[in-house]
């Protein structure tokens, strides 16, 4: 191997998650030389020393790859004040990078590093920001060794990261005691990266730890798709595909063996039922399939009628209600629980209004929750009771020793005694189960939702298995209103429904259908309809008022590619603009953001919308200003933490769910055949409250209509709730 020493001088490429980068290495001598390989974040005008062999690539020359490496202290005070100002140690950006070397020279470094409380010396630097900039240096000396040590086992930049801000020093520790953990307590890292530290590390294809691990996030992935559990022989094929073991023998792999020890364990739980496929679920699932049907059952079967006729007093109050909605009111003062559904413009919200009215009257106290943020904010609004979110509501903090967890449960109920749920289309089966085990005693539990959105985002389909199991009263809304009736969107909404062609382009109405095939053409008139003509046509705001929804995500006229033409045409760079890219993501002073996990410590879930409003680089910050029920919420990241966050200028349909829109805008067309059916459409279309515009074709758009094809989820809780008895291996 050959030595040089240098200056990088450019990054001529770099890819954020493999760490593979193209960069110019200004010799000692002069020489520019082009260097290839693995880094961890690195900023042009650092000194490099790195080892490596010539080799000749075809296309672009002499080059060196580069097999060690390691950073060089800058010999200059220009080049050491490059190095603090790159960003990587928080605290410290140019002027304050100008000032440590002014005051404490070439030597900054190791003053910081053996007598660190000289920075206070330093011209704006008290004991507060002194005691920052150490620990950025101290977790940036430390980043440095395991990014070394990560990316030697292949593990790209980002992932990198997530493990190190959930293991922080432990880090390497935690992967050398079972690399297999990390797929199942780490967000965002899969088996297959697991694997591939694990195999480096000389584990056996056979070895039961990697084959355990196997089946556990084989279920786990199942989840993320909707599925409570999955068939045996669906569990089975999952995994010789992730095992790659589908030339070999399978008992050699022990595969059965393997989740028996699970089973034993507790860790999975086996049902001997053909019929279903014979069932093989993780334990969270199943013990919460299991209560969930078990305490809905308890609800309807412990819950006492309420001794009362609803005077007629209270029925003038209320104005004109449906037969349906004094139904509504009728059977909840009769059953424990009480699923309520129905489409747009059927009075959903005014029979939650007149429920609150209801138990007002009878002085039982009521508590209103949704299952995010945004669909809390419109609730209240509409009806004037405040709404919280179901894990507000749960009191979800955190606990010293314990992490994250629900405050309330069977031990500390709510203190209510009736609870609505509205969008309860919305929530999974983990959530429903965590919320029944808050309830207290007596309590009134009311499902309000239309069922025929689209199943939550995570496992399970409660909603509509309570309505199937047959056992849970349900009233249907089907009456639409009259000044619903005016709506084309509503209008239409229902035709749709009802695998019916909506209506197109009455100029009277609030939904329009603009005929084009081209996907790229469709691209630019959505760019269009959102920068210029919509807002000249009802003085729309782009941010605030106007969100575009795609079926898909990578086609030229889906989510990602919609998101970078938009964020060019309304929020172009500017000079007084800061801006940064993370993993090919550039997030701009203005920009609309959307959330895409549930952050806990934030208070800010997967889903809420809002603007970037600040970019601090001394800081390595940025600040997303949300738009909150009560008033906007300023929430900090890190620069580290940008993998949470992406542009909000189009979203897709599953993220618009439980929100609102003045105006939405989706492209319908035949290249997003895969997701082409009912009730996508249906969940887009009922997402706008004044304007719909369709752009696309009409075929496309009959395909989508004429397909009702449900999302087909494993899930036994109907069955549950029916009594079905099973046989469990590992109950």
């Amino acid at each position: 191997m050959e030595r040089f020493e240098g200056t990088l001088e450019k990054i001529i490429y770099h890819n954020e998650e493999s760490a593979y980068m193209v960069g110019l290495l200004r010799c000692q001598n002069g020489e520019r030389i082009t260097i290839v390989g693995r880094f961890p974040p690195l900023q042009v005008g650092e000194n490099l020393i790195v080892r490596g062999q010539w080799q000749t690539h075809e296309r672009y020359g002499l080059q060196v790859a580069v097999e060690e490496w390691e950073r060089v202290i800058p010999a200059t005070a220009e080049g050491l004040k490059r190095y603090l100002a790159s960003g990587l140690i928080k605290g410290i950006g140019p002027v304050t990078a100008a000032r440590i070397v002014k005051c404490l020279g070439l030597k900054a470094l190791e003053i910081m590093e053996q007598e660190p409380e000289r920075l206070q010396e330093v011209e704006g630097i008290g004991p507060k920001k002194a005691a920052q900039i150490l620990a950025g240096f101290r977790r940036y000396r430390e980043l440095q060794n395991i990014l070394v040590f990560l990316q030697g086992h292949g593990i790209g930049l980002s992932q990198a990261l997530r493990l190190y801000r959930h293991y922080g020093s432990q880090v390497v520790e935690k992967i050398k005691e079972n690399p297999y953990r990390l797929a199942e307590e780490v967000f965002g890292i899969g088996f297959k990266s697991a694997d591939k530290i694990a195999r480096q590390m000389g584990l056996a294809e056979d070895a039961p730890e990697r084959v355990r691990a196997a089946i556990i996030y084989a279920l786990n992935r199942a989840a993320e798709e909707g599925h409570v559990y999955l068939p045996r022989q669906d569990l089975f094929a999952r995994l010789q595909e992730l095992l790659a073991i589908a030339d070999r023998p399978e008992p050699e792999f022990a595969t059965e063996n393997r989740l028996e020890e699970l089973v034993k364990a507790r860790r999975v739980f086996c049902e001997d039922d053909a019929a279903a496929g014979n069932p093989v679920y993780y334990a969270p699932f199943f013990y919460a399939e299991e209560g969930v049907a078990r305490t809905l059952s308890s609800l309807l079967s412990g819950q006492k009628t309420i001794p009362q006729l609803i005077p007629a007093s209270f029925w003038e109050k209320q104005g004109h209600l449906t037969g349906e909605q004094r139904r509504v009111l009728e059977q909840a003062l009769e059953s424990g629980v009480l699923v309520v559904t129905g489409g747009p413009g059927t009075g959903k919200t005014t029979t939650i209004k007149a429920l609150l009215s209801l138990f007002q009257s009878l002085k039982l106290p009521v508590a209103l929750a949704a299952p995010t943020g945004r669909a809390a904010k419109r609730v209240t609004e509409a009806t004037g009771a405040e709404a919280v979110t179901i894990h507000r509501l749960l009191e979800y903090s955190y606990v010293e020793g314990e992490g994250f967890r629900f405050l309330r449960n069977e031990d500390n109920p709510i203190s209510a005694r009736v609870l609505i749920i509205d969008e309860a289309s919305m929530v999974d089966l983990l959530l429903m189960y965590h919320l029944l085990k808050a309830l207290p005693e007596g309590c009134r539990l009311i499902m309000v939702g239309d069922v025929d959105q689209l199943p939550a985002v995570g496992a399970g389909n409660v909603l509509k298995d309570m309505i199937d199991s047959g056992r849970i009263p349900c009233v249907r809304l089907g009456h639409i209103f009259r000044q619903a009736r005016e709506s084309a969107i509503i209008v239409n909404a229902h035709r749709i429904n009802r695998g019916e062609i909506p209506y197109l382009n009455d100029r009277k109405k609030d939904f329009f259908f603009i005929d084009e095939a081209d996907p790229e053409r469709v691209a630019h008139l959505v760019v269009q309809l959102c920068s210029e003509r919509l807002p000249r046509y009802g003085s729309f705001d782009p941010l605030r008022d106007l969100q575009v929804i795609a079926p898909m995500r990578r086609t030229p006229a889906g989510v990602d590619n919609l998101n970078l033409l938009l964020q060019a045409k309304l929020n172009p760079p500017g000079r007084h603009k800061p801006e940064l890219t993370v993993k090919g993501i550039t997030y701009r002073l203005g920009d609309k953001v959307m959330q895409i996990r549930n952050n806990y410590q934030k208070d800010v879930y997967n889903g809420d919308i809002g603007l970037i409003t600040a970019l601090d680089f001394e800081e390595s910050e940025i600040t997303v200003t949300f738009d909150d029920a009560s008033m906007p919420r300023q929430v900090v990241y890190d620069f580290h933490e940008l993998d949470e966050l992406v542009l909000a200028y189009a979203v897709s349909v599953h993220k618009s769910q439980g929100s609102e829109y003045p105006v939405i805008v989706m492209p319908v067309i035949t290249q997003h055949y895969l997701l082409l059916q009912r009730n996508l459409i249906y969940t887009g279309i009922t997402r706008a409250k004044k304007l719909a515009v369709l752009v696309g074709t009409r075929k496309a758009l009959a395909i989508a209509v004429r397909s009702n094809r449900a999302e087909k989820r494993y899930s036994r809780l109907a069955d549950r709730l029916r009594g079905e008895e099973v046989w469990v291996a590992g109950g």
